[in-house]
């Protein structure tokens, strides 16, 4: 089997679904022109968004036009508002669940609270850590408790919803049964938590296989110094993790994951520095409890999870048109 179905989700839909692995294509959906009006300019087409409003494609376009036709054409701040819905119904029983499997790397709770208070701007930060403290303190059960089981059902809802919007980035249909699309969300949620898990236990396992390794031929000063370095940086390499890991499996499209690094990429630097900005602005300018009261944690909350589903968004039409550049897709004649 080829190397690059093998990192991709259509191989993981194939092997679902073995009786079918070999008339599985990808159909891509075509492009409407708008019918109601016509462009001004003889180089500029009028195609129809998803919300059935105009959008200008340019043939020749650069790549930042192009990303622009994208962002319009596919509605991305629509979708954005159903990925920050989703986000927020499906991020306390990921956490939950996330918190759970813990002990299994030898980690903390407050790894993750840690983690969440770097990160998470303003008010919001708080929000999620009372809700998980409060939530961990009356929980009770082990890995394998039917209420962890539907806290990792309902997390996968907004796995759900990412394989939805990168699939409307690359055109591509969904012709998934309802169940295996399900079930596929449910195991690629479980991935994602395995690998922020791995990635958050590195400095714990790292620091005590770089001493054994390292301190027997006399380097361990030097280890320690690289290590420290390395943990300052590991928010950044979490994130690219995550991204890299999101959008290599979930599309339903055969692809690589050295296809998925620059849209990986842009969304790590994106989002790191949009949640530090928008963390300065709800700090220093903006005083959501005074305008939203005891909600104002929430609203915070949203606006943020908004902004990471933009971003998530943005990442994947980058790749999407890469992809389409590379295999020659134009969208007037798919």
């Amino acid at each position: 089997m080829a190397k690059d179905q093998k990192s991709s989700s259509k191989f993981l839909t194939q092997a679902a679904n073995p009786s079918e692995s070999n008339h599985l294509e990808e159909n891509y959906v075509e492009t409407q022109k708008f019918k109601s009006k016509d462009a001004k300019k003889n180089d500029t087409e009028l195609h129809v968004s998803k919300i059935n409003k105009p959008v200008k494609y340019k043939e020749d376009g650069n790549f930042f036009q192009r990303l622009l036709y994208r962002i319009g054409k596919d509605d991305a701040a629509g979708l954005s508002a159903q990925l920050a819905y989703y986000f927020l119904l499906s991020l306390f029983p990921l956490l939950i669940f996330l918190l759970t499997l813990l002990p299994l790397f030898k980690l903390k709770p407050e790894t993750i609270t840690d983690f969440i208070a770097g990160n998470a701007p303003g008010d919001s930060a708080d929000t999620i850590n009372t809700i998980i403290s409060d939530v961990m303190a009356n929980s009770s059960g082990g890995l394998l408790s039917f209420g962890l089981i539907a806290a990792l059902w309902t997390a996968s809802n907004g796995m759900t919803a990412l394989m939805n919007a990168f699939n409307v980035s690359y055109e591509v249909e969904d012709a998934r049964n309802p169940v295996v699309a399900k079930l596929l969300s449910v195991l690629f949620t479980v991935i994602m938590i395995l690998v922020i898990a791995i990635t958050l236990a590195l400095p714990v396992f790292g620091e005590q296989l770089g001493n054994v390794l390292f301190g027997a031929v006399g380097l361990g000063d030097q280890f320690i110094w690289v290590f420290n370095l390395i943990k300052v940086i590991l928010p950044l390499i979490l994130t690219f993790v995550v991204f890299t890991t999101l959008y290599a499996i979930a599309p339903n499209i055969k692809l690589n994951w050295k296809s998925v690094l620059p849209g990986a990429l842009f969304a790590t630097i994106a989002w790191l520095g949009a949640s530090y900005l928008f963390g300065l602005y709800v700090n220093n300018f903006a005083n959501y409890s005074k305008t939203y009261g005891s909600i104002g944690g929430v609203i915070v909350l949203m606006t943020w999870l908004y902004l990471t589903g933009f971003i998530i968004i943005i990442g994947s039409q980058i790749n999407a048109i890469l992809h389409q550049k590379k295999n020659n897709q134009l969208p007037a004649n798919r």
